[in-house]
Formats: C-alpha cells, structure tokens, sequence
C-alpha cells in the first residue's frame, strides 16, 4: 500500500547527506579517486530508482489516487492500521536490504581500490630505484 514511502524517505535523507559531504569534500580539498559522496550517490539512484518502481506499481492496482488522501488506505482508519504495519515491515525491510546490497558493493570497490594502490606503490618505488 505504502511501502514505498520508507526507501523514498531514506532517499530524501542520503541525498542532503550526498550533497552535504560533496560539498566538504570539495572545501577539504580531497583527491580520493572514489570520493564518499558518490559511493552515496550510488545508494540514492537504487533508492529512488526502487521507491518510483513500488509507487509505479500501487498506482498500477489503484493503491495510489491524484487526490486527497492520495494513498487510497488512508481513506479508512482500519486499512490505516494495516498500512501502516505494511511500512514498517515490507517499507523496512526492503530499505535494509538496499542499504546493505550497497554496503556490501562499496566495500568491495574500496577493498579493490586498496589492492590497487599497494601493487602500485611497489612499482613507483622500482621505478625510484632504477
């Protein structure tokens, strides 16, 4: 009914925190070749990019209505009740499992980011050597 309603608000948050640390980022001067800020820029597309695919889907079956009270459940105090449980699960539940997918990618790239730099810092030192 409204599950989509976590993932969108977990995107609103990770886009001012995106824009937030860019704009450290740029005042600090960092020259990572990966910087954070789009590492996080990663975990904003899968969030909107799901959150307008669920909202898509219960306009689809007419969960979703232009007018007041736009989410067809809230027109009922006992299908509130059932919709608001379907956020805190289902809504809760799929923020977690993105937000952990794109842990998991961003640890791996930084991890690969890691063995690239050791195997070329041995290099430059050869090449300081010869």
């Amino acid at each position: 009914m409204a599950c989509f309603i976590v993932p969108a608000t977990e995107a609103i948050v990770t886009t001012v925190a995106a824009k937030c640390i860019r704009h450290h980022e740029k005042q600090s001067g960092s020259k990572a070749a990966l910087p954070f800020s789009e590492k996080l820029g990663w975990l904003n597309k899968m969030l909107w990019g799901g959150s307008a695919l669920l909202a898509f889907e219960h306009l689809w079956h007419g969960e979703i209505s232009p007018f007041y009270p736009f989410l067809t459940a809230a027109a009922d105090p006992a299908e509130t009740s059932v919709m608001l449980h379907e956020m805190a699960t289902s809504g809760v539940a799929m923020a977690l499992l993105v937000t952990a997918v794109w842990g998991i990618l961003t640890a791996l790239v930084t991890r690969k980011q890691r063995q690239a730099q050791q195997n070329v810092l041995p290099m430059k030192q050869e090449v300081q050597d010869s």
